[in-house]
Protein backbone atom coordinates (compact mmCIF):
# COMPACT_ATOMS: atom_id res chain seq x y z
CA UNK A 1 0.00 0.00 0.00
CA UNK A 2 1.41 3.29 -1.22
CA UNK A 3 1.73 6.47 1.09
CA UNK A 4 -0.86 8.70 1.47
CA UNK A 5 -0.07 11.84 -0.79
CA UNK A 6 -1.85 15.69 -0.26
CA UNK A 7 -4.91 16.15 -2.76
CA UNK A 8 -4.31 18.39 -5.91
CA UNK A 9 -4.33 21.75 -5.18
CA UNK A 10 -2.72 21.76 -1.69
CA UNK A 11 0.62 21.56 0.01
CA UNK A 12 2.75 21.54 2.82
CA UNK A 13 4.02 25.02 4.10
CA UNK A 14 7.47 23.56 5.38
CA UNK A 15 9.29 24.47 8.59
CA UNK A 16 12.10 25.40 5.98
CA UNK A 17 9.49 27.96 4.32
CA UNK A 18 7.00 28.82 7.25
CA UNK A 19 9.59 31.96 7.90
CA UNK A 20 8.22 34.00 4.91
CA UNK A 21 5.10 33.33 6.45
CA UNK A 22 5.50 34.54 9.88
CA UNK A 23 7.25 37.11 8.47
CA UNK A 24 4.40 38.83 6.38
CA UNK A 25 1.44 38.22 9.11
CA UNK A 26 3.88 39.87 11.74
CA UNK A 27 4.78 43.22 9.14
CA UNK A 28 1.12 42.91 8.78
CA UNK A 29 0.05 42.90 11.81
CA UNK A 30 2.33 45.90 13.12
CA UNK A 31 0.99 47.56 10.32
CA UNK A 32 -2.48 47.08 10.53
CA UNK A 33 -2.11 47.63 14.26
CA UNK A 34 -0.77 51.33 14.28
CA UNK A 35 -4.15 51.75 12.08
CA UNK A 36 -6.17 50.52 14.56
CA UNK A 37 -7.44 47.66 12.60
CA UNK A 38 -8.73 44.75 15.16
CA UNK A 39 -7.82 40.90 14.01
CA UNK A 40 -11.26 38.50 13.02
CA UNK A 41 -11.39 35.08 13.44
CA UNK A 42 -14.58 33.74 11.31
CA UNK A 43 -15.06 30.19 10.53
CA UNK A 44 -13.69 28.44 7.54
CA UNK A 45 -17.02 26.76 6.75
CA UNK A 46 -20.36 28.94 6.34
CA UNK A 47 -23.65 28.19 5.06
CA UNK A 48 -23.44 27.80 1.44
CA UNK A 49 -26.17 30.61 1.02
CA UNK A 50 -24.03 33.44 2.51
CA UNK A 51 -21.84 32.93 -0.39
CA UNK A 52 -24.61 32.92 -3.24
CA UNK A 53 -26.12 35.74 -1.75
CA UNK A 54 -23.24 37.78 -0.71
CA UNK A 55 -20.63 36.96 -3.64
CA UNK A 56 -23.23 36.38 -6.55
CA UNK A 57 -24.91 33.27 -8.19
CA UNK A 58 -23.63 34.43 -11.39
CA UNK A 59 -20.08 34.60 -10.88
CA UNK A 60 -17.38 32.07 -11.84
CA UNK A 61 -16.81 31.10 -7.72
CA UNK A 62 -20.03 29.97 -6.90
CA UNK A 63 -21.16 28.69 -10.09
CA UNK A 64 -17.74 26.64 -10.39
CA UNK A 65 -15.32 26.46 -7.71
CA UNK A 66 -16.46 26.40 -4.40
CA UNK A 67 -16.35 23.44 -2.14
CA UNK A 68 -20.03 22.83 -0.88
CA UNK A 69 -21.83 19.48 0.44
CA UNK A 70 -24.41 18.52 3.02
CA UNK A 71 -23.57 18.24 6.68
CA UNK A 72 -24.89 15.54 8.64
CA UNK A 73 -27.67 17.89 10.01
CA UNK A 74 -28.39 18.05 6.18
CA UNK A 75 -27.61 22.07 5.23
CA UNK A 76 -25.65 22.72 2.66
CA UNK A 77 -21.99 23.67 3.81
CA UNK A 78 -19.42 26.04 1.57
CA UNK A 79 -15.52 26.16 2.62
CA UNK A 80 -14.93 29.81 1.99
CA UNK A 81 -13.76 30.94 -0.98
CA UNK A 82 -13.21 34.45 -0.20
CA UNK A 83 -12.96 36.26 3.37
CA UNK A 84 -15.22 39.37 2.97
CA UNK A 85 -18.41 37.59 3.31
CA UNK A 86 -17.59 35.97 6.37
CA UNK A 87 -16.41 39.05 7.85
CA UNK A 88 -19.71 40.89 6.80
CA UNK A 89 -21.95 37.86 8.43
CA UNK A 90 -19.59 38.46 11.55
CA UNK A 91 -20.16 42.10 11.62
CA UNK A 92 -24.02 41.58 11.48
CA UNK A 93 -24.96 38.54 13.37
CA UNK A 94 -22.57 40.07 16.68
CA UNK A 95 -24.09 43.40 15.77
CA UNK A 96 -20.12 45.32 15.70
CA UNK A 97 -22.59 47.93 13.79
CA UNK A 98 -24.12 48.90 17.15
CA UNK A 99 -21.34 50.59 18.31
CA UNK A 100 -21.58 53.24 15.59
CA UNK A 101 -19.10 54.48 13.97
CA UNK A 102 -16.13 52.65 11.63
CA UNK A 103 -15.31 49.29 12.32
CA UNK A 104 -11.62 48.60 11.27
CA UNK A 105 -11.06 44.73 10.70
CA UNK A 106 -8.45 42.68 9.33
CA UNK A 107 -8.12 38.38 8.97
CA UNK A 108 -5.99 35.88 7.52
CA UNK A 109 -6.13 32.25 7.16
CA UNK A 110 -7.20 29.73 3.83
CA UNK A 111 -9.75 29.95 1.48
CA UNK A 112 -10.52 26.98 -1.06
CA UNK A 113 -11.54 27.06 -4.37
CA UNK A 114 -11.70 24.47 -7.11
CA UNK A 115 -9.22 26.20 -9.88
CA UNK A 116 -6.50 24.01 -11.98
CA UNK A 117 -3.48 24.23 -9.48
CA UNK A 118 -0.50 26.34 -10.66
CA UNK A 119 2.08 28.43 -9.68
CA UNK A 120 0.29 30.75 -6.87
CA UNK A 121 -3.10 29.53 -7.29
CA UNK A 122 -4.21 26.40 -5.04
CA UNK A 123 -7.16 25.11 -4.14
CA UNK A 124 -6.52 25.76 -0.59
CA UNK A 125 -4.85 29.12 -0.50
CA UNK A 126 -4.23 32.02 1.63
CA UNK A 127 -5.27 35.21 2.44
CA UNK A 128 -4.41 38.30 4.42
CA UNK A 129 -7.55 40.54 4.45
CA UNK A 130 -9.09 43.89 5.98
CA UNK A 131 -12.22 45.42 5.38
CA UNK A 132 -12.78 49.12 6.38
CA UNK A 133 -17.00 49.12 7.34
CA UNK A 134 -18.91 52.09 7.78
CA UNK A 135 -17.65 54.62 5.91
CA UNK A 136 -18.56 56.17 2.33
CA UNK A 137 -15.94 58.80 2.47
CA UNK A 138 -13.13 58.80 -0.51
CA UNK A 139 -10.61 58.79 2.44
CA UNK A 140 -11.85 55.49 3.41
CA UNK A 141 -10.55 53.95 -0.28
CA UNK A 142 -7.11 55.55 -0.10
CA UNK A 143 -6.71 54.67 3.43
CA UNK A 144 -6.82 50.47 2.74
CA UNK A 145 -5.05 51.46 -0.32
CA UNK A 146 -2.16 53.05 1.69
CA UNK A 147 -2.37 49.91 3.74
CA UNK A 148 -1.49 47.91 1.15
CA UNK A 149 1.08 49.94 -0.38
CA UNK A 150 2.93 50.09 2.88
CA UNK A 151 2.52 46.73 3.78
CA UNK A 152 3.73 45.70 0.51
CA UNK A 153 6.82 48.13 0.69
CA UNK A 154 7.68 47.26 3.96
CA UNK A 155 8.05 43.76 2.74
CA UNK A 156 10.64 44.76 0.44
CA UNK A 157 8.89 44.25 -2.84
CA UNK A 158 10.08 46.14 -6.09
CA UNK A 159 7.98 46.51 -9.54
CA UNK A 160 4.59 46.94 -8.23
CA UNK A 161 1.87 48.58 -10.11
CA UNK A 162 -1.47 49.93 -8.39
CA UNK A 163 -4.48 49.60 -11.46
CA UNK A 164 -7.23 51.87 -10.25
CA UNK A 165 -11.24 51.69 -11.83
CA UNK A 166 -14.28 52.90 -10.69
CA UNK A 167 -17.15 50.31 -11.62
CA UNK A 168 -19.64 53.04 -10.51
CA UNK A 169 -23.14 52.72 -7.86
CA UNK A 170 -25.84 50.00 -9.03
CA UNK A 171 -27.57 52.36 -11.76
CA UNK A 172 -24.49 52.91 -13.47
CA UNK A 173 -23.23 49.17 -13.65
CA UNK A 174 -26.51 48.42 -14.98
CA UNK A 175 -26.57 50.99 -17.80
CA UNK A 176 -22.67 49.79 -18.61
CA UNK A 177 -24.00 46.21 -18.69
CA UNK A 178 -26.36 46.85 -21.52
CA UNK A 179 -24.24 49.25 -23.20
CA UNK A 180 -21.74 45.85 -22.91
CA UNK A 181 -24.24 43.12 -24.24
CA UNK A 182 -25.40 45.03 -27.11
CA UNK A 183 -21.55 45.67 -27.91
CA UNK A 184 -20.74 42.05 -27.48
CA UNK A 185 -23.51 40.04 -29.02
CA UNK A 186 -22.50 40.61 -32.63
CA UNK A 187 -19.46 39.26 -31.67
CA UNK A 188 -20.53 36.17 -29.24
CA UNK A 189 -19.51 33.52 -31.73
CA UNK A 190 -16.25 34.41 -32.06
CA UNK A 191 -15.73 34.89 -28.19
CA UNK A 192 -14.46 32.61 -26.44
CA UNK A 193 -17.03 29.42 -24.57
CA UNK A 194 -16.20 31.47 -21.15
CA UNK A 195 -16.96 34.94 -22.28
CA UNK A 196 -20.13 33.59 -24.24
CA UNK A 197 -21.29 31.80 -21.09
CA UNK A 198 -20.57 35.01 -18.93
CA UNK A 199 -22.53 37.27 -21.88
CA UNK A 200 -25.99 37.16 -20.37
CA UNK A 201 -25.08 36.34 -16.60
CA UNK A 202 -22.07 38.35 -16.06
CA UNK A 203 -21.04 40.75 -19.19
CA UNK A 204 -18.27 42.60 -17.03
CA UNK A 205 -16.01 39.40 -16.51
CA UNK A 206 -15.71 39.21 -20.44
CA UNK A 207 -13.31 41.50 -19.93
CA UNK A 208 -10.99 39.59 -18.02
CA UNK A 209 -10.88 36.74 -20.63
CA UNK A 210 -7.26 35.86 -21.42
CA UNK A 211 -8.22 34.44 -24.58
CA UNK A 212 -6.04 36.29 -27.67
CA UNK A 213 -9.76 36.69 -29.85
CA UNK A 214 -11.58 38.35 -26.52
CA UNK A 215 -9.15 40.50 -25.88
CA UNK A 216 -8.87 41.95 -29.31
CA UNK A 217 -12.70 42.31 -29.44
CA UNK A 218 -12.17 44.06 -25.69
CA UNK A 219 -9.74 46.60 -27.31
CA UNK A 220 -13.15 48.67 -28.68
CA UNK A 221 -15.76 48.03 -25.90
CA UNK A 222 -17.38 50.34 -23.81
CA UNK A 223 -15.54 52.41 -20.96
CA UNK A 224 -16.89 52.27 -17.80
CA UNK A 225 -15.70 56.08 -17.03
CA UNK A 226 -18.06 56.98 -19.47
CA UNK A 227 -20.55 55.69 -17.79
CA UNK A 228 -20.15 56.72 -14.23
CA UNK A 229 -23.00 59.32 -12.88
CA UNK A 230 -22.15 62.44 -10.83
CA UNK A 231 -22.06 61.42 -7.75
CA UNK A 232 -19.95 58.28 -8.86
CA UNK A 233 -17.57 60.23 -10.93
CA UNK A 234 -16.89 62.94 -7.79
CA UNK A 235 -16.06 60.18 -5.41
CA UNK A 236 -13.53 58.03 -8.00
CA UNK A 237 -12.54 61.94 -8.36
CA UNK A 238 -11.24 62.31 -5.29
CA UNK A 239 -9.49 58.96 -4.57
CA UNK A 240 -7.43 59.91 -7.14
CA UNK A 241 -6.22 63.29 -5.56
CA UNK A 242 -6.19 61.96 -2.47
CA UNK A 243 -4.03 59.02 -3.91
CA UNK A 244 -2.13 61.89 -5.42
CA UNK A 245 -1.81 63.63 -2.55
CA UNK A 246 0.05 60.92 -0.54
CA UNK A 247 2.04 60.42 -3.06
CA UNK A 248 0.63 56.65 -4.70
CA UNK A 249 1.30 56.11 -8.06
CA UNK A 250 -1.40 54.68 -10.18
CA UNK A 251 -2.73 54.03 -13.46
CA UNK A 252 -6.31 53.77 -14.46
CA UNK A 253 -7.18 50.90 -16.08
CA UNK A 254 -11.23 50.64 -17.38
CA UNK A 255 -11.29 46.99 -17.70
CA UNK A 256 -10.96 46.24 -13.87
CA UNK A 257 -14.19 45.19 -12.82
CA UNK A 258 -12.76 42.32 -10.29
CA UNK A 259 -14.48 39.11 -10.04
CA UNK A 260 -17.33 39.39 -7.33
CA UNK A 261 -20.49 41.01 -7.87
CA UNK A 262 -20.44 42.77 -4.82
CA UNK A 263 -18.40 45.05 -6.07
CA UNK A 264 -19.32 49.27 -6.03
CA UNK A 265 -16.87 52.29 -7.01
CA UNK A 266 -13.38 51.59 -6.65
CA UNK A 267 -11.82 48.74 -7.85
CA UNK A 268 -8.11 47.95 -7.66
CA UNK A 269 -5.53 45.46 -8.37
CA UNK A 270 -1.71 45.92 -7.01
CA UNK A 271 0.15 44.17 -9.74
CA UNK A 272 4.10 42.47 -9.52
CA UNK A 273 6.10 42.12 -12.97
CA UNK A 274 7.55 39.50 -11.40
CA UNK A 275 4.88 37.10 -11.30
CA UNK A 276 4.07 36.82 -14.95
CA UNK A 277 0.34 36.01 -15.82
CA UNK A 278 -0.73 35.55 -12.09
CA UNK A 279 0.42 39.20 -11.10
CA UNK A 280 -2.51 39.99 -9.05
CA UNK A 281 -0.73 40.15 -5.45
CA UNK A 282 -3.63 42.53 -3.95
CA UNK A 283 -6.67 43.08 -4.68
CA UNK A 284 -9.68 44.79 -3.65
CA UNK A 285 -12.28 47.85 -3.65
CA UNK A 286 -15.55 48.94 -2.88
CA UNK A 287 -18.82 47.30 -2.03
CA UNK A 288 -21.21 49.51 -0.32
CA UNK A 289 -24.48 47.11 -0.85
CA UNK A 290 -23.44 44.11 0.48
CA UNK A 291 -24.09 43.69 3.99
CA UNK A 292 -27.81 44.95 3.15
CA UNK A 293 -27.68 42.43 0.57
CA UNK A 294 -26.93 39.94 3.26
CA UNK A 295 -29.94 41.50 5.46
CA UNK A 296 -27.87 44.34 7.65
CA UNK A 297 -28.71 48.12 7.57
CA UNK A 298 -27.03 49.97 4.18
CA UNK A 299 -23.67 49.77 5.54
CA UNK A 300 -20.82 51.07 3.37
CA UNK A 301 -17.90 49.06 2.83
CA UNK A 302 -14.20 48.65 1.08
CA UNK A 303 -11.50 46.42 2.01
CA UNK A 304 -8.58 44.06 -0.23
CA UNK A 305 -6.87 40.96 0.44
CA UNK A 306 -3.35 39.71 -0.23
CA UNK A 307 -2.72 36.43 -1.95
CA UNK A 308 -0.10 34.36 0.26
CA UNK A 309 1.22 31.87 -2.07
CA UNK A 310 1.84 34.98 -4.63
CA UNK A 311 3.32 37.31 -2.56
CA UNK A 312 5.59 34.16 -0.92
CA UNK A 313 7.06 33.45 -4.84
CA UNK A 314 8.01 37.29 -4.63
CA UNK A 315 9.96 37.32 -0.86
CA UNK A 316 11.94 33.85 -1.89
CA UNK A 317 12.56 35.67 -5.53
CA UNK A 318 14.40 38.79 -3.20
CA UNK A 319 15.23 36.27 -0.70
CA UNK A 320 14.40 38.91 1.96
CA UNK A 321 12.81 36.69 4.94
CA UNK A 322 14.24 36.69 8.46
CA UNK A 323 15.93 33.48 9.41
CA UNK A 324 15.51 31.96 12.64
CA UNK A 325 18.73 32.59 14.19
CA UNK A 326 19.74 30.35 17.40
CA UNK A 327 21.40 32.02 20.35
CA UNK A 328 22.67 29.20 21.55
CA UNK A 329 23.31 25.65 21.29
CA UNK A 330 23.72 23.43 24.11
CA UNK A 331 25.60 20.05 23.51
CA UNK A 332 26.08 17.61 26.66
CA UNK A 333 26.88 14.14 27.02
CA UNK A 334 26.28 11.91 30.99
CA UNK A 335 23.02 11.33 32.90
CA UNK A 336 23.79 14.02 35.50
CA UNK A 337 24.99 16.91 32.44
CA UNK A 338 21.84 16.19 30.71
CA UNK A 339 19.76 16.78 33.34
CA UNK A 340 21.36 20.03 33.79
CA UNK A 341 21.26 20.85 30.06
CA UNK A 342 17.90 20.39 30.39
CA UNK A 343 17.04 22.52 33.54
CA UNK A 344 19.67 25.44 32.09
CA UNK A 345 18.00 25.49 28.39
CA UNK A 346 15.11 26.30 30.18
CA UNK A 347 15.68 29.04 32.36
CA UNK A 348 17.38 30.95 29.76
CA UNK A 349 14.36 30.36 27.50
CA UNK A 350 12.45 32.39 30.14
CA UNK A 351 15.21 35.07 30.38
CA UNK A 352 14.12 35.68 26.24
CA UNK A 353 17.32 33.57 24.59
CA UNK A 354 16.76 31.14 21.67
CA UNK A 355 18.10 28.23 22.34
CA UNK A 356 18.21 24.31 21.11
CA UNK A 357 19.04 21.17 23.26
CA UNK A 358 20.58 18.83 21.67
CA UNK A 359 18.47 16.06 22.49
CA UNK A 360 20.58 12.82 20.68
CA UNK A 361 23.07 11.66 22.91
CA UNK A 362 25.62 11.51 20.47
CA UNK A 363 28.94 11.88 20.67
CA UNK A 364 30.40 15.45 21.76
CA UNK A 365 31.91 15.17 17.94
CA UNK A 366 28.53 14.91 16.25
CA UNK A 367 26.90 17.15 18.38
CA UNK A 368 29.23 20.02 17.79
CA UNK A 369 28.34 19.45 14.12
CA UNK A 370 24.99 20.13 14.61
CA UNK A 371 25.87 23.31 16.55
CA UNK A 372 27.38 24.00 13.58
CA UNK A 373 24.83 23.56 10.82
CA UNK A 374 22.32 25.29 13.92
CA UNK A 375 23.50 28.86 12.98
CA UNK A 376 23.70 29.33 16.66
CA UNK A 377 25.90 32.09 17.90
CA UNK A 378 26.90 30.73 21.17
CA UNK A 379 27.69 26.87 22.32
CA UNK A 380 27.05 25.61 25.83
CA UNK A 381 28.90 22.37 26.66
CA UNK A 382 28.33 20.40 29.89
CA UNK A 383 29.55 16.95 30.14
CA UNK A 384 30.93 14.89 33.43
CA UNK A 385 33.34 17.13 34.42
CA UNK A 386 30.59 20.34 34.45
CA UNK A 387 28.59 18.43 35.86
CA UNK A 388 30.12 17.57 39.08
CA UNK A 389 31.67 21.28 39.22
CA UNK A 390 28.30 23.34 38.28
CA UNK A 391 29.79 24.91 35.73
CA UNK A 392 29.21 24.93 31.86
CA UNK A 393 31.86 25.65 28.91
CA UNK A 394 30.62 28.87 26.41
CA UNK A 395 31.97 28.72 23.10
CA UNK A 396 31.19 31.43 20.48
CA UNK A 397 31.06 29.85 17.40
CA UNK A 398 32.57 32.31 14.78
CA UNK A 399 35.77 33.10 16.83
CA UNK A 400 36.02 29.77 18.60
CA UNK A 401 36.73 31.62 22.06
CA UNK A 402 35.82 29.66 24.99
CA UNK A 403 35.48 30.60 28.84
CA UNK A 404 34.34 28.50 31.93
CA UNK A 405 31.68 29.61 33.90
CA UNK A 406 29.58 28.59 36.63
CA UNK A 407 26.34 28.30 35.80
CA UNK A 408 24.61 30.11 38.99
CA UNK A 409 27.39 33.11 37.32
CA UNK A 410 26.12 32.60 33.30
CA UNK A 411 22.09 33.01 34.43
CA UNK A 412 23.08 35.97 37.03
CA UNK A 413 24.99 37.63 34.20
CA UNK A 414 22.08 36.93 31.74
CA UNK A 415 22.38 40.55 30.35
CA UNK A 416 25.93 40.69 29.67
CA UNK A 417 25.30 37.41 27.60
CA UNK A 418 23.15 38.69 25.84
CA UNK A 419 24.79 41.49 25.03
CA UNK A 420 27.61 39.60 24.20
CA UNK A 421 25.28 37.59 21.44
CA UNK A 422 24.61 40.76 20.00
CA UNK A 423 28.24 41.66 19.26
CA UNK A 424 29.11 38.29 17.76
CA UNK A 425 25.58 38.77 15.53
CA UNK A 426 27.37 42.18 14.66
CA UNK A 427 30.45 41.34 13.71
CA UNK A 428 29.70 37.86 12.19
CA UNK A 429 26.91 39.66 9.90
CA UNK A 430 23.99 37.83 11.09
CA UNK A 431 20.73 40.28 10.69
CA UNK A 432 17.47 39.59 11.12
CA UNK A 433 16.77 39.94 7.54
CA UNK A 434 19.55 37.77 5.85
CA UNK A 435 18.39 35.36 3.25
Amino acid sequence: MGTIQTLPGTRDILPEEIGYWQYVETITGQILGRAMYQEIRPPIFEQTSLFERGIGEGTDVVGKEMYTFSDRGSRSVTLRPEGTAGVVRAFLQNSLYASGGVQRLWYTGPMFRYERPQAGRQRQFHQIGLELIGSADPRADVEVIALATDILKTLGLQSLTLNLNSVGDRSDRQEYREALVNYFLPYKDQLDPDSQDRLERNPLRILDSKNQRTQEINANAPNILEYLGEKSRKHFDQVQQLLTDLGIDYQLNPALVRGLDYYTHTAFEIQSEDLGAQATVCGGGRYDGLISELGGPDTPAVGWAIGLERLIILLKQQQTVPNMCCDLYIVSKGEAAEAQALVLAQKLRHEGLTVELDLSGSAFGKQFKRADRSGAIGCLVLGDTEAATQTVQVKWMATKEQQELSQTELLRQVGELKAQIERHKATTGHSTHEP
